[in-house]
Protein backbone atom coordinates (compact mmCIF):
# COMPACT_ATOMS: atom_id res chain seq x y z
CA UNK A 1 0.00 0.00 0.00
CA UNK A 2 2.61 2.37 1.03
CA UNK A 3 4.65 1.99 -2.72
CA UNK A 4 1.23 2.30 -4.45
CA UNK A 5 0.62 5.89 -2.35
CA UNK A 6 3.85 6.67 -3.58
CA UNK A 7 2.55 6.84 -7.36
CA UNK A 8 0.62 10.15 -8.07
CA UNK A 9 -1.82 8.53 -10.91
CA UNK A 10 -2.60 6.08 -7.81
CA UNK A 11 -3.19 8.89 -5.23
CA UNK A 12 -4.92 10.92 -7.61
CA UNK A 13 -6.85 8.27 -8.37
CA UNK A 14 -8.12 7.96 -4.61
CA UNK A 15 -8.59 11.82 -4.19
CA UNK A 16 -10.76 11.98 -7.52
CA UNK A 17 -13.15 8.88 -6.18
CA UNK A 18 -13.57 10.62 -2.63
CA UNK A 19 -14.44 13.45 -4.25
CA UNK A 20 -16.99 12.67 -6.78
CA UNK A 21 -18.24 9.76 -4.27
CA UNK A 22 -19.73 13.26 -1.95
CA UNK A 23 -21.00 14.61 -4.97
CA UNK A 24 -22.70 11.34 -6.96
CA UNK A 25 -24.44 10.66 -3.00
CA UNK A 26 -26.27 14.20 -2.99
CA UNK A 27 -26.88 14.42 -6.73
CA UNK A 28 -28.11 11.15 -6.27
CA UNK A 29 -29.96 11.24 -3.08
CA UNK A 30 -32.50 13.84 -5.27
CA UNK A 31 -32.68 11.83 -8.63
CA UNK A 32 -33.68 8.72 -5.96
CA UNK A 33 -36.19 10.94 -4.43
CA UNK A 34 -37.67 12.75 -7.37
CA UNK A 35 -37.96 8.84 -8.80
CA UNK A 36 -35.64 10.10 -12.05
CA UNK A 37 -32.66 7.18 -11.80
CA UNK A 38 -33.54 6.92 -15.74
CA UNK A 39 -32.41 10.57 -16.50
CA UNK A 40 -29.24 9.67 -15.42
CA UNK A 41 -28.97 6.83 -18.40
CA UNK A 42 -30.76 9.12 -20.85
CA UNK A 43 -28.47 12.38 -20.04
CA UNK A 44 -25.49 9.58 -20.05
CA UNK A 45 -26.21 8.19 -23.47
CA UNK A 46 -26.83 11.76 -25.26
CA UNK A 47 -23.04 12.64 -23.09
CA UNK A 48 -22.05 9.89 -26.36
CA UNK A 49 -23.42 12.43 -28.91
CA UNK A 50 -21.43 15.42 -27.45
CA UNK A 51 -18.43 12.87 -27.75
CA UNK A 52 -18.98 11.77 -31.40
CA UNK A 53 -19.16 15.61 -32.61
CA UNK A 54 -16.48 16.85 -30.62
CA UNK A 55 -13.89 13.66 -32.05
CA UNK A 56 -15.35 15.22 -35.48
CA UNK A 57 -15.22 18.30 -35.02
CA UNK A 58 -11.83 17.98 -33.51
CA UNK A 59 -12.44 19.61 -30.05
CA UNK A 60 -12.43 18.69 -27.22
CA UNK A 61 -14.84 15.56 -26.33
CA UNK A 62 -15.09 15.86 -22.82
CA UNK A 63 -16.27 19.28 -23.05
CA UNK A 64 -18.76 19.18 -25.81
CA UNK A 65 -20.42 15.80 -23.71
CA UNK A 66 -21.49 18.67 -21.25
CA UNK A 67 -22.88 21.04 -23.14
CA UNK A 68 -24.83 17.73 -24.74
CA UNK A 69 -25.26 16.70 -21.01
CA UNK A 70 -26.89 20.38 -20.09
CA UNK A 71 -28.64 20.69 -23.23
CA UNK A 72 -30.58 16.87 -22.81
CA UNK A 73 -31.03 17.73 -18.77
CA UNK A 74 -32.61 21.01 -19.81
CA UNK A 75 -34.33 19.32 -22.72
CA UNK A 76 -36.21 16.70 -20.37
CA UNK A 77 -37.67 19.07 -17.86
CA UNK A 78 -38.69 21.83 -20.92
CA UNK A 79 -40.46 18.88 -22.51
CA UNK A 80 -41.63 17.76 -19.08
CA UNK A 81 -42.69 21.14 -17.79
CA UNK A 82 -44.05 22.36 -20.90
CA UNK A 83 -45.21 20.60 -23.05
CA UNK A 84 -46.72 17.77 -20.38
CA UNK A 85 -44.69 14.98 -22.03
CA UNK A 86 -43.80 12.32 -19.74
CA UNK A 87 -40.65 12.37 -18.00
CA UNK A 88 -39.64 8.97 -19.03
CA UNK A 89 -40.84 9.47 -22.73
CA UNK A 90 -38.57 11.91 -22.86
CA UNK A 91 -35.46 10.52 -21.43
CA UNK A 92 -36.57 7.63 -24.46
CA UNK A 93 -35.71 10.34 -26.82
CA UNK A 94 -32.97 12.18 -25.46
CA UNK A 95 -31.14 8.53 -25.22
CA UNK A 96 -31.84 8.20 -28.32
CA UNK A 97 -31.20 10.70 -30.34
CA UNK A 98 -27.61 11.33 -28.16
CA UNK A 99 -26.84 7.74 -29.30
CA UNK A 100 -27.49 8.14 -32.71
CA UNK A 101 -25.77 11.65 -33.17
CA UNK A 102 -23.14 9.47 -31.60
CA UNK A 103 -22.49 6.90 -33.67
CA UNK A 104 -22.83 8.95 -36.52
CA UNK A 105 -20.18 11.42 -35.69
CA UNK A 106 -17.51 8.62 -34.42
CA UNK A 107 -18.32 6.77 -37.64
CA UNK A 108 -17.78 9.78 -39.70
CA UNK A 109 -14.33 10.69 -37.69
CA UNK A 110 -11.49 9.40 -39.73
CA UNK A 111 -9.48 6.76 -38.49
CA UNK A 112 -9.41 5.04 -34.81
CA UNK A 113 -10.89 7.35 -31.89
CA UNK A 114 -8.31 6.10 -29.07
CA UNK A 115 -10.50 7.65 -26.44
CA UNK A 116 -13.67 6.45 -26.79
CA UNK A 117 -13.05 3.62 -24.53
CA UNK A 118 -12.50 5.25 -21.68
CA UNK A 119 -15.73 7.45 -21.60
CA UNK A 120 -17.22 4.28 -22.08
CA UNK A 121 -16.26 1.79 -19.79
CA UNK A 122 -14.06 4.71 -17.14
CA UNK A 123 -10.03 5.02 -16.57
CA UNK A 124 -9.56 6.14 -12.96
CA UNK A 125 -6.00 5.76 -13.44
CA UNK A 126 -6.18 8.94 -15.75
CA UNK A 127 -7.46 11.62 -12.93
CA UNK A 128 -5.07 14.14 -13.53
CA UNK A 129 -4.33 17.16 -11.01
CA UNK A 130 -6.25 19.37 -13.13
CA UNK A 131 -9.23 17.12 -12.93
CA UNK A 132 -9.15 16.75 -9.08
CA UNK A 133 -9.15 20.95 -8.65
CA UNK A 134 -12.46 20.65 -11.60
CA UNK A 135 -14.15 17.75 -9.63
CA UNK A 136 -13.35 20.00 -5.93
CA UNK A 137 -15.05 22.97 -7.04
CA UNK A 138 -17.85 21.63 -8.47
CA UNK A 139 -18.35 19.61 -5.17
CA UNK A 140 -17.62 22.64 -3.57
CA UNK A 141 -20.41 24.93 -5.59
CA UNK A 142 -22.75 21.71 -5.30
CA UNK A 143 -22.26 22.04 -1.19
CA UNK A 144 -22.96 25.89 -1.05
CA UNK A 145 -26.13 25.70 -3.00
CA UNK A 146 -27.46 22.52 -1.23
CA UNK A 147 -26.46 23.92 2.61
CA UNK A 148 -28.19 27.09 0.80
CA UNK A 149 -31.33 25.99 -0.53
CA UNK A 150 -31.74 22.60 1.50
CA UNK A 151 -35.48 23.06 2.34
CA UNK A 152 -36.13 23.81 -1.35
CA UNK A 153 -34.97 21.19 -2.62
CA UNK A 154 -36.15 18.77 -0.44
CA UNK A 155 -39.61 19.71 -0.73
CA UNK A 156 -39.23 20.02 -4.71
CA UNK A 157 -37.59 16.56 -4.67
CA UNK A 158 -40.54 15.03 -3.04
CA UNK A 159 -43.93 17.17 -3.95
CA UNK A 160 -43.12 19.53 -6.51
CA UNK A 161 -46.91 20.39 -6.64
CA UNK A 162 -47.08 20.98 -2.92
CA UNK A 163 -43.99 23.29 -3.17
CA UNK A 164 -45.51 25.04 -5.98
CA UNK A 165 -48.89 25.57 -3.40
CA UNK A 166 -46.42 27.06 -0.65
CA UNK A 167 -44.70 29.71 -2.77
CA UNK A 168 -41.59 28.00 -3.72
CA UNK A 169 -39.28 28.54 -6.43
CA UNK A 170 -39.81 25.06 -7.99
CA UNK A 171 -38.47 26.47 -11.35
CA UNK A 172 -35.56 27.61 -10.38
CA UNK A 173 -34.69 24.55 -8.07
CA UNK A 174 -35.35 22.16 -10.84
CA UNK A 175 -33.39 23.98 -13.52
CA UNK A 176 -30.32 24.32 -11.21
CA UNK A 177 -30.59 20.64 -9.80
CA UNK A 178 -31.20 19.28 -13.46
CA UNK A 179 -27.40 21.53 -14.45
CA UNK A 180 -25.68 19.97 -11.70
CA UNK A 181 -26.69 16.60 -12.65
CA UNK A 182 -25.94 17.16 -16.07
CA UNK A 183 -22.79 18.30 -14.87
CA UNK A 184 -21.80 14.94 -12.16
CA UNK A 185 -22.66 12.72 -14.92
CA UNK A 186 -19.97 14.65 -17.32
CA UNK A 187 -17.64 14.19 -14.53
CA UNK A 188 -18.31 10.64 -13.56
CA UNK A 189 -17.93 9.30 -16.35
CA UNK A 190 -14.06 9.95 -16.37
CA UNK A 191 -14.53 7.54 -13.04
CA UNK A 192 -16.83 4.66 -14.13
CA UNK A 193 -17.55 5.15 -17.59
CA UNK A 194 -20.92 5.64 -19.65
CA UNK A 195 -22.01 2.07 -19.20
CA UNK A 196 -21.39 1.98 -15.08
CA UNK A 197 -22.32 5.34 -14.07
CA UNK A 198 -25.84 4.52 -12.87
CA UNK A 199 -24.61 2.47 -10.68
CA UNK A 200 -22.74 5.08 -8.48
CA UNK A 201 -25.88 7.30 -8.23
CA UNK A 202 -28.09 4.86 -7.49
CA UNK A 203 -26.65 1.93 -5.33
CA UNK A 204 -25.32 3.97 -2.44
CA UNK A 205 -28.82 6.00 -1.65
CA UNK A 206 -30.42 2.13 -2.31
CA UNK A 207 -28.36 1.18 0.13
CA UNK A 208 -28.97 4.22 2.56
CA UNK A 209 -32.96 3.51 1.98
CA UNK A 210 -32.97 0.70 3.51
CA UNK A 211 -31.93 2.41 6.88
CA UNK A 212 -33.20 5.60 6.57
CA UNK A 213 -36.09 7.34 5.26
CA UNK A 214 -34.71 11.09 5.76
CA UNK A 215 -33.55 12.67 2.80
CA UNK A 216 -30.95 14.60 4.82
CA UNK A 217 -29.59 10.71 6.70
CA UNK A 218 -30.38 8.88 3.37
CA UNK A 219 -27.76 11.64 1.62
CA UNK A 220 -25.24 11.53 4.64
CA UNK A 221 -25.61 7.20 4.50
CA UNK A 222 -25.32 6.89 1.14
CA UNK A 223 -22.37 9.48 1.15
CA UNK A 224 -20.23 7.18 3.45
CA UNK A 225 -21.25 3.64 1.40
CA UNK A 226 -20.16 5.71 -1.56
CA UNK A 227 -16.84 6.30 -0.01
CA UNK A 228 -16.19 3.04 1.51
CA UNK A 229 -17.59 1.39 -1.76
CA UNK A 230 -15.34 3.53 -4.49
CA UNK A 231 -11.97 3.75 -2.25
CA UNK A 232 -12.33 -0.58 -1.78
CA UNK A 233 -13.12 -0.73 -5.15
CA UNK A 234 -9.40 1.56 -6.10
CA UNK A 235 -7.84 -0.85 -4.12
CA UNK A 236 -9.04 -4.28 -4.66
CA UNK A 237 -8.55 -3.65 -8.89
CA UNK A 238 -4.91 -2.21 -7.31
CA UNK A 239 -4.38 -6.37 -5.71
CA UNK A 240 -5.93 -8.51 -8.31
CA UNK A 241 -5.39 -6.03 -11.39
CA UNK A 242 -8.81 -5.74 -12.58
CA UNK A 243 -10.47 -2.39 -14.30
CA UNK A 244 -11.64 -0.47 -11.12
CA UNK A 245 -14.67 0.45 -12.33
CA UNK A 246 -16.19 -2.54 -12.48
CA UNK A 247 -14.83 -3.40 -9.05
CA UNK A 248 -16.39 -0.21 -7.81
CA UNK A 249 -20.11 -1.01 -9.01
CA UNK A 250 -19.68 -5.01 -7.80
CA UNK A 251 -18.54 -3.87 -4.12
CA UNK A 252 -21.53 -0.75 -4.17
CA UNK A 253 -23.91 -3.83 -5.72
CA UNK A 254 -22.65 -6.29 -3.04
CA UNK A 255 -23.48 -3.62 -0.45
CA UNK A 256 -26.84 -3.33 -1.28
CA UNK A 257 -27.39 -7.08 -1.51
CA UNK A 258 -26.07 -7.84 2.01
CA UNK A 259 -28.10 -4.59 3.48
CA UNK A 260 -31.35 -6.18 1.89
CA UNK A 261 -30.48 -10.06 3.29
CA UNK A 262 -29.34 -8.39 6.95
CA UNK A 263 -32.75 -6.75 6.98
CA UNK A 264 -34.86 -9.57 5.66
CA UNK A 265 -33.23 -12.04 8.17
CA UNK A 266 -33.33 -9.46 11.08
CA UNK A 267 -37.28 -9.06 9.92
CA UNK A 268 -37.15 -13.10 10.42
CA UNK A 269 -35.95 -13.55 13.92
CA UNK A 270 -37.78 -10.58 15.49
CA UNK A 271 -41.17 -12.48 14.08
CA UNK A 272 -39.82 -15.52 15.59
CA UNK A 273 -38.58 -13.76 18.51
CA UNK A 274 -42.66 -12.23 19.42
CA UNK A 275 -44.10 -15.93 18.14
CA UNK A 276 -42.42 -17.64 20.72
CA UNK A 277 -43.40 -15.11 23.63
CA UNK A 278 -47.07 -15.65 22.30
Amino acid sequence: MTELLGYSFFTNALIGVLIISVASAMIGTYIVSRRLVAISGGVTHACFGGLGLGYYLGVNPAAMAAVFAVGSSLGVEWMSTRHRVREDSAIAVIWSIGMAVGVLFVFLTPGFVPELNAFLFGNILNISHTDLWIFAGYTALLGVFFVWKFREIVVCAFDRDFARVAGLPVRFISVVMTVFVAICIVLTIRLVGIMLLMSMISLPQMTAETFCNRFKTIMLTSTGVSVAGCVSGVLLSAYIDVPCSALIVIVLASVFILSKLYVAVSGRIALRREAAKG
